[in-house]
C-alpha cells in the first residue's frame, strides 16, 4: 500500500487569486508524489449557486447571478493565468454546461436530484484552476472527478457511501495515478448507480477527504482552515478561545455531532477506526502546529461552546386527550427519516414532541403537511441552538443573559438552549 497522505482545503483556502497562491505555497514544501488534494468549491460559489436554484424555482430571472458567477472565476483565472492559457475557456464552456442543465424543469419533488448536479458545479470548477495553476508553479499534479471514484445511493443532498465499490473504484483507478503524481479532486460530490451526481451533505468535503484516506489507509488527513486548529469557540462569535494541541476522536465526534463547523460530522469515524490521525491546521499560519485529533488518553474538561443558526423549533401537540408514548415518536421520526431531517434536539412532555431541525426549502411544509391530521403543529423559525460540552454554572449564566430561551436542557455533561439570536 502507497505511504499517502490527503490535504483538504475549504472555500476560505482558495476565494482568491490570492488564496490560490497561498495554496501553492504551502504545498510546494509539503507536497509528496502520493498525496490527495481535496479542493472545495471558491469562496461562497455554493450559497450563490442555491441562490440561482432558487430564483429558478420561484420564476424569477437567474441570468445576471450566472453572468456574476461565471465573472468571478474568471477574473481569478485572469490573475493566475496568462491570456493564453486554455483555462480561461475551460471556464466559459463549464458555465455554457452549466446553463443547459438549469433548462431542466425544477420542482419540489426533484429539487434535490437538480441540486446535487447543480451545486457540484462549484467544485469542479474550483479544481480544475487550482489544479492548472499549480502546474504552471511546476507542482505537476493531476486532476480527478471525484464521482468515479465516490459512490453512493441516490439519496440526494444527503447520500450514503457505498463503500465496497468506492474502495474498489479508489483502489483501480486513483492508486496507479498517485504512483506517479499527486492527484487534485473534489470534495462534496459522489455519483450513484445510475450515474447521477449525488452530495454528501452540506460542507461534506471534509468527509470526502476521510473516505479517500479511509479507503488508502492514509498516514494522516490535513484540513487548512481559516483558524488556527480546533477552538473550544467560534472566536468570531466568544472572547478568549481555547486550541486544542490535542483531542480526542470521541470529542472531536461529539462537537461535530452538535454542530462544531470545523469539522463536518461524518469525519472523524472512518479515521478512527483505523486510527488515521487527523490535523487542522491554519493556511493563513502554515508554520504552526495546529490540533491534531487522535486517540487521547485522557479525557478533556474545557468547556466548548458551538452554536447553530437558521434553527427551527416544532412542537407536536396530541389532540385525543391522550399522552405522548411510543408510537406517537416512531411516527413523528419515521417522516423525518422519510424527509432526511437530522434532529439537533428532542425534548418529550405528556402531550408534546418537542424537535429542532435545520431550516432547509421545502421540508418543513412537507412534514406539516404528513402530519397535520395527527398533530397540532406550531413551529418557530430563525432561531439558534447553543450547546455548551463541559458546562458549569457561570457559563449557562452568561449565555442565558439578554436571551428569550424557547427550549433548555442540561446533562451531566451537556447544556443545550433554543434562543432567538441576540441583535
Amino acid at each position: 500500500m502507497l505511504k499517502t497522505f490527503v490535504f483538504k482545503f475549504g472555500g476560505a483556502s482558495v476565494k482568491d487569486a490570492e488564496s490560490i497562491k497561498n495554496l501553492s505555497r504551502i504545498l510546494y514544501n509539503r507536497l509528496r508524489n502520493h498525496t490527495v488534494i481535496v479542493v472545495s468549491a471558491m469562496g461562497k460559489t455554493t450559497n450563490a449557486l442555491e441562490v440561482i436554484l432558487e430564483k429558478k424555482l420561484l420564476g424569477e430571472d437567474y441570468s445576471l447571478n450566472i453572468t456574476n458567477l461565471m465573472g468571478f472565476h474568471l477574473e481569478i483565472c485572469k490573475d493566475l493565468f496568462d491570456t493564453a492559457h486554455s483555462i480561461h475557456y475551460q471556464i466559459e464552456n463549464h458555465f455554457i454546461q452549466l446553463s443547459r442543465e438549469l433548462q431542466q424543469d425544477l420542482n419540489r419533488d426533484n429539487f434535490d436530484q437538480i441540486y446535487d448536479e447543480v451545486i457540484a458545479n462549484g467544485e469542479l470548477l474550483a479544481t480544475r484552476i487550482v489544479q492548472e495553476y499549480l502546474c504552471t508553479q511546476n507542482i505537476f499534479c493531476l486532476w480527478q472527478d471525484a464521482r468515479e471514484l465516490i459512490h453512493s445511493n441516490s439519496d440526494y443532498r444527503f447520500a450514503t457511501v457505498d463503500w465496497k465499490i468506492t474502495s474498489q473504484k479508489i483502489k483501480k483507478q486513483l492508486v496507479p495515478l498517485l504512483e506517479k503524481f499527486p492527484v487534485v479532486t473534489q470534495g462534496f460530490i459522489a455519483r450513484e448507480k445510475n450515474g447521477r451526481t449525488t452530495t454528501l451533505g452540506r460542507e461534506g468535503s471534509d468527509f470526502s477527504a476521510a473516505i479517500l484516506a479511509a479507503c488508502l489507509h492514509a498516514r494522516s488527513v490535513t484540513i487548512w482552515k481559516d483558524v488556527e486548529g480546533v477552538l473550544n469557540a467560534d472566536p468570531k462569535r466568544f472572547p478568549n478561545t481555547v486550541k486544542f494541541d490535542e483531542l480526542d476522536y470521541q470529542e472531536a465526534a461529539e462537537l461535530t455531532y452538535y454542530g462544531a463547523s470545523v469539522i463536518h460530522p461524518k469525519t472523524i469515524k472512518p479515521l478512527a477506526n483505523l486510527s488515521i490521525p487527523l490535523y487542522v491546521k491554519s493556511f493563513l499560519e502554515p508554520h504552526k502546529s495546529g490540533t491534531i485529533i487522535h486517540k487521547v488518553p485522557y479525557t478533556n474538561s474545557i468547556p466548548c461552546i458551538v452554536v447553530k443558526d437558521e434553527q427551527v423549533l416544532v412542537s407536536f401537540k396530541v389532540t385525543d386527550f391522550s399522552f405522548i408514548d411510543e408510537g406517537h415518536i416512531h411516527q413523528v421520526y419515521a417522516n423525518l427519516k422519510l424527509l432526511k431531517l437530522k434532529v439537533n434536539m428532542l425534548q418529550i412532555s405528556a402531550i408534546s414532541i418537542s424537535i429542532v431541525i435545520d431550516k432547509q426549502l421545502f421540508k418543513l411544509e412537507k412534514l406539516i403537511e404528513i402530519l397535520k391530521e395527527q398533530f397540532e403543529i406550531r413551529y418557530n423559525e430563525s432561531l439558534q441552538l447553543l450547546t455548551v460540552k463541559n458546562h458549569n454554572p457561570e457559563i449557562i449564566e452568561e449565555l442565558m443573559k439578554h436571551r428569550e430561551v424557547f427550549m433548555e436542557q442540561v446533562t451531566r455533561s451537556t447544556f443545550q438552549m433554543v434562543t432567538k439570536p441576540l441583535q
